[in-house]
């Protein structure tokens, strides 16, 4: 970087006239703004990417937790795509000629950080919350977690809460409430308690995109690797509590638990993490709406599971209230 600085200044300092700098001004905006949108573009399409894929880990799971315990569930699952992910690396250093950029000194502290929240504990809440209730209360209740992430922003940064997005905030929260309420209504309190830590693991997902943007790093692949051993190491270690419990998985479980590593873990995470480069985290959260709607569609295919009126409009209020909150953003 110092050397690009110093050939920068030289070249500045060596460019004789001066008068030629307006005629290439307005070609040189007109590209940095078309390639502006293009990168916005192309990180919003990231995101929705990793939304749809997302969108189907929650029936998934629940099909897998039925023959395999919660922590060895994200132990397997996380362990295989940080594998997945070093094999990309190797291949891409060995294509580049070049080592993949690492993140270093509080970068990387960041990173790894970034990898127990968003992985490790994110995960054992949503597996365990999953267990507990059923896959549609949880596609519902991830459309609060883009609130979530506003109201943390809200916090860090000291931004005054205009007074549309209190009412937002309220919105959603009597969303989540329907939500959690049509849980415990239907399914007892071991339902109730799984959509608690479902919420729960909002708070930590909001966490997560706070620290993944502190992080930075400009390669995706390199930060989502970094990311996804921390977190498979957090697993590991924490699956340890379930090795009495450890058998073969059947064939089905041993396919699904590829799918999730291979589709919603590896592709999902590296589509985010592309996408949390060039857009506000609270942006890229709320684009995560789509996970409702298509993970309550994959529990009634893949589970066969019922959505309660109740539920649904749990759901629709949840939404309508993170839409609201967007308007007028400050």
């Amino acid at each position: 970087m110092a050397t690009e600085n110093a050939v920068r200044r030289t070249s500045a300092d060596e460019t004789p006239p001066v008068a030629a700098e307006p005629i290439d001004e307005p070609g040189a905006r007109a590209s940095d703004v078309q390639d502006a949108r293009r990168t916005k573009t192309l990180s919003i399409c990231a995101v929705t990417g990793a939304a749809l894929l997302w969108s189907s880990s929650y029936a998934v799971t629940k099909k897998v937790l039925s023959d395999v315990g919660p922590l060895t569930t994200g132990a397997l699952r996380f362990t295989l795509a940080a594998l997945l992910l070093l094999a990309m690396i190797r291949l891409l250093a060995a294509r580049r000629r070049r080592p993949v950029e690492r993140p270093r000194g509080r970068q990387r502290l960041l990173t790894w950080l970034s990898g127990l929240l968003g992985i490790t504990v994110y995960f054992i809440l949503e597996n365990f919350g999953v267990e507990m209730s059923t896959a549609s209360d949880a596609s519902l209740i991830v459309a609060s977690y883009p609130l979530m992430t506003m109201l943390l922003e809200l916090v860090v940064f000291r931004v005054r809460m205009p007074l549309i997005r209190v009412v937002a905030v309220l919105l959603a929260a009597a969303g989540a409430y329907l939500v959690v309420r049509n849980g415990a209504a239907v399914g007892g309190s071991q339902r109730w308690t799984g959509d608690i830590l479902l919420l729960l693991g909002g708070l930590v997902w909001a966490l997560y995109n706070m620290v993944s943007r502190l992080a930075g790093g400009r390669d995706a692949i390199s930060v989502t690797y970094h990311q996804m051993t921390a977190g498979a190491a957090g697993f590991l270690v924490a699956s340890l509590f379930e090795s009495s419990d450890w058998s073969v998985p059947s064939p089905t479980s041993a396919a699904l638990l590829v799918y999730l590593a291979v589709g919603c873990s590896v592709a999902g995470f590296l589509l985010y993490n592309y996408g949390l480069q060039a857009l506000k985290s609270s942006v890229a959260v709320n684009i995560l709406n789509l996970v409702p709607a298509f993970g309550v569609l994959g529990a009634v295919l893949i589970d066969g599971e019922s959505v309660q009126l109740t539920q649904a409009a749990g759901g629709v209020v949840i939404v309508g209230g993170v839409m609201l909150g967007l308007i007028d953003r400050t």
